[in-house]
Formats: C-alpha cells, structure tokens, sequence
C-alpha cells in the first residue's frame, strides 16, 4: 500500500527532524542509561525521571544516528512520557514483538527464549510507522537500540 508507506515515511522524517524530547535531565532524581550499536555506530542515551508513584514524569533523549535510530528514540519518547513503569513496560513489549514479526532478534524472546507475544491491549499509534524496518533485519538494531536503552533505565529505577 504506497499511502500508507509514504506516510510513515514522513512520520519517520518528522521524527527525525524534529526530534521530541531532544535534550537532558539534571540528576537527581534523573536516571540515565545509554545504548550504542557496535555494527554501525547508532548512540542512544535515554533520561527517566521516575517518580515515587512509579510514572514517568519526563523522559529526555540525546545521542546520534541513523535517521531510524534517531526517530525511533523521538517516537519511544513521546510514547512514554506521563505513563506508569507498567504501562511502559507493556508498550516495550508491544513495540518489541511487532519489530520481531519476521525476525527473532535483539530482545525479541523472553527470558524464556519463546517469541513475544504482544499485549492485546496496547495500540502502538504512530509507532507502527516503524514496522517497516523489519523488511531490513539488519535495521532492527537501530529501531530497537532506544528501545532496549529504556528498558536499561527503567530496571535501573526498580
């Protein structure tokens, strides 16, 4: 459906250009985690600010990359912000197992190493725009790399 591509695609460049959340958080109560990709140099640094209710008060964003890893981190920060850990966590999965549909990698078992499934309940909104990339396993990583960095922040917070 070239539509439906076309606008994700601009909802991808959107992101990319004007990134949300681009920025930092001063510690404390501030946590950061980062992520890097080795394969093609993508960098992800995520900032929580989590408070004592367990929602996620304001997220920020910094790092450098590929337009995917780039927007893909815009797009998780703006999914994110004002959600509970649960609710994130459940997002996290949503997002993980659409990213997995046709390939079984980065993060995409459980701990168990079964396939995720995700949650029935959850509507990824204008994150669907990334499902694209599983056209491009190699491109995971990048849609994935912000993804895998704030689950590092939200078990730091734990």
């Amino acid at each position: 459906m070239p539509g439906l591509e076309d606008l994700y695609r601009e909802i991808i460049l959107d992101h990319y250009r004007n990134p949300r959340n681009k920025g930092s958080l001063e510690s404390p109560p501030a946590r950061r985690a980062e992520g890097f990709n080795p394969l093609c140099g993508d960098e992800i640094v995520v900032y929580l600010d989590v408070n004592d209710k367990g929602v996620i008060e304001d997220v920020k964003i910094g790092g450098q990359g590929c337009s995917i890893s780039q927007s893909s981190a815009s797009m998780m920060s703006a999914a994110v912000k004002g959600k509970s850990v649960d609710e994130v966590r459940n997002i996290i999965r949503a997002f993980k197992a659409m990213m997995s549909i046709h390939s079984n990698e980065l993060g995409a078992d459980d701990e168990n190493g079964e396939p995720i499934e995700p949650p029935a309940d959850v509507k990824l909104g204008d994150l669907e725009a990334l499902k694209g990339v599983v056209k491009f396993p190699v491109r995971i990583k990048c849609a994935t790399l912000a993804w895998n960095t704030l689950t590092q922040g939200l078990d730091e917070t734990a």
